[in-house]
């Protein structure tokens, strides 16, 4: 029997997981997407069902994929759907490469073109985005998001919450703190503490954000 999936977003990531979900061909029945701002009836035939509002009145969902970009709402709404019984699902890509020796937790998405390499741990609610490469060892904490185009070497580890830019690049066994923020296009060659934003190459912090822990 298919699972009945409520994608939680309705911008452009919601599309991209709509379009992984869909290829899945009898696994899944998408019932709708919930957003809050959303202007338009249907994403990729799918309907659009109201704002988050609706979401514990909702009796045809077992099952769900928060599809928002945003780490500190994707965290929200995915602890706040747990709390309401609906199990977490992955959308995991079928153009991507997860290795069966990984360890995948759940409410992740998998985007076309990853690479998650033998030995990582994927936390829970990770986005691991267009073209990234997650090589050996790496531990990817919970509510993190990867960008399009990263890159991360062996036996790094990314904190809770942490947004690793487009095109970035960290090098082996470094440390990128909770909720930090690396910018587009850099690399980072040192550990990074928590709640800072890194930018540049090498990567250098710019910005402290001690309000992302609280």
């Amino acid at each position: 029997m298919s699972k009945k999936v409520l994608v939680v977003g309705g911008g452009g990531h919601a599309k991209v997981v709509i379009d992984i979900l869909q290829g899945y061909d009898d696994c899944y029945e998408i019932i709708g997407f919930t957003s809050q701002t959303s202007d338009i009836e249907n994403i990729l035939g799918v309907p659009y069902l109201g704002d988050d509002s609706i979401i514990p009145n909702l009796q045809n969902a077992n099952c769900f994929v928060v599809a928002i970009g945003n780490n500190k709402i994707r965290k929200n709404i995915f602890e706040r759907l747990i709390r309401l019984g609906l199990e977490p699902i992955n959308a995991i890509s079928q153009s991507s490469y997860v290795s069966p020796n990984a360890h995948i937790g759940r409410g992740i998405v998998v985007v076309a073109g990853a690479v998650i390499n033998p030995c990582s741990t994927i936390h829970d609610n990770v986005i691991i985005n267009t073209l990234t490469g997650i090589d050996h060892d790496c531990v990817v904490g919970a509510h993190v998001h990867i960008a399009p185009g990263s890159s991360l070497a062996g036996g790094v580890k990314v904190g809770e919450g942490a947004f690793i830019g487009m095109k970035a690049s960290v090098i082996p066994e470094k440390t990128i703190g909770e909720w930090s923020v690396v910018g587009s296009g850099a690399v980072v060659v040192s550990d990074i503490p928590s709640a800072v934003t890194v930018v540049g190459v090498p990567a250098k912090k710019i910005l402290e954000q001690k309000d992302e822990l609280k």
